[in-house]
């Protein structure tokens, strides 16, 4: 006597049926092995690559931290004094104005940057600059990190189920249609015996 439930896995059983088709028992495996790719596999895909868009955001970090350097300069005008309009970054609006800083063994140097909102004239702003002295966007921060990281994985998770939900969805029919032809086969076999027609 077994346990219920698990004899009674639709197409699985090993006992012979004649009523199973091939196509019965082909759906049945494919079916199991869809469901572990789908929550087994792509979870799975996504951790994997999630870890691997963390290590290369970990790398790029380094990377330009050390093409970088940071310096420390001063507003030479207040923000939103100039015509420039303001730029959106993120959540906050910046403004172009003229700063002064100085870098050892070059002396005093000037140039426009980005500062944020509220700044003075007066006010210390940080800049980070490259190895030729331009004005470049600061290294990612460990947040930005993890947020690339959880989109990466997430994407990842979701490109891979709907691979599985497509591949299911023509496998169905690719079986459907397989079945249909073993039906009107067996259909023409069976069918004069009990209409007593003629082939």
């Amino acid at each position: 006597m077994g346990v219920p439930g698990l004899t009674r896995v639709s197409g699985l059983r090993r006992r012979r049926n004649p009523l199973r088709r091939r196509s019965d028992v082909v759906e049945a495996w494919t079916r199991l092995v869809l469901a572990v790719t789908l929550f087994v596999g792509a979870p799975l895909v996504g951790l994997l690559t999630a870890r691997w868009a963390y290590d290369e955001g970990r790398a790029t970090v380094t990377a330009q931290r050390a093409e970088r350097h940071r310096v420390h300069a001063v507003a030479v005008a207040a923000a939103g004094t100039g015509a420039a309009p303001p730029a959106l970054a993120g959540r906050q609006y910046l403004y172009r104005v003229r700063v002064l800083w100085t870098e050892p063994g070059a002396g005093t140097r000037a140039a426009t940057a980005h500062v944020p909102a509220g700044t003075r004239r007066g006010d210390t702003v940080d800049l980070w600059l490259d190895r030729r002295g331009r004005i470049v966007a600061p290294p990612p921060g460990a947040a930005a990190v993890r947020q690339h990281t959880v989109a990466v994985g997430i994407c990842a998770t979701g490109v891979t189920a709907g691979l599985v939900l497509v591949t299911r969805t023509a496998l169905r029919r690719t079986v459907v249609q397989r079945r249909l032809g073993e039906w009107e086969r067996a259909w023409a076999r069976t069918e004069p015996e009990w209409t007593g027609r003629r082939p």
